[in-house]
């Protein structure tokens, strides 16, 4: 019913809190979908992440900016957030509280998505014993690991694709 990809992120969300690799998850998930053809509710999934990533590390106009463009998109899709598991009225009461804290330079604190679905919530407590990771765990604000995790990634592929596309606009034109 729910993809891989989505409970591997819901995984690193509510386990390590590792917020990058939901983002890599979901981004490459939404791209096995044609141009034209990509849920855009996997866009705002991701930009909730991203905001959180760039709010544990203090990165306020960040983190304002990407939940600011996740409500936006996510208030438009109550049927894909409930198809997803979630309680739609729930989500957006949260990340506005959390755009509220972005807003006042409020320290980060991990976050829990209101999953309703008990199936997605057994399968996900499930792969995330399978990971050795634990449910609803804080965010280890200590691991530079996952917190700086954006400066110590490889990026050659994500080069050597931002330059093929910008060779076939050209070649378009």
């Amino acid at each position: 019913m729910y993809s891989q990809a989505y409970i591997d992120y819901l995984v690193h969300f509510h386990g390590d809190r590792d917020y990058f690799e939901c983002h890599e998850l979901l981004e490459e998930h939404w791209k096995k979908d044609e141009r034209g053809h990509r849920n855009i509710i996997w866009v705002g999934l991701i930009q909730i992440a991203v905001s959180l990533y760039h709010h544990r590390r203090q990165n306020f106009t960040g983190a304002k900016r990407t939940m600011q463009k996740a409500l936006a998109i996510l208030t438009k899709e109550e049927e894909n957030i409930t198809q997803l598991g979630l309680n739609y009225l729930s989500l957006l009461k949260l990340l506005r509280k959390q755009l509220a804290l972005i807003d006042t330079y409020q320290p980060y604190k991990s976050i829990n998505l209101p999953i309703e679905d008990p199936a997605l919530l057994r399968a996900c407590k499930q792969r995330s014993t399978d990971k050795q990771l634990v449910w609803l765990s804080a965010s280890n604000l200590q691991n530079d690991a996952i917190v700086h995790r954006h400066s110590t990634r490889d990026r050659s592929d994500v080069i050597a694709e931002r330059q093929a596309n910008l060779l076939a606009k050209q070649n378009n034109r």
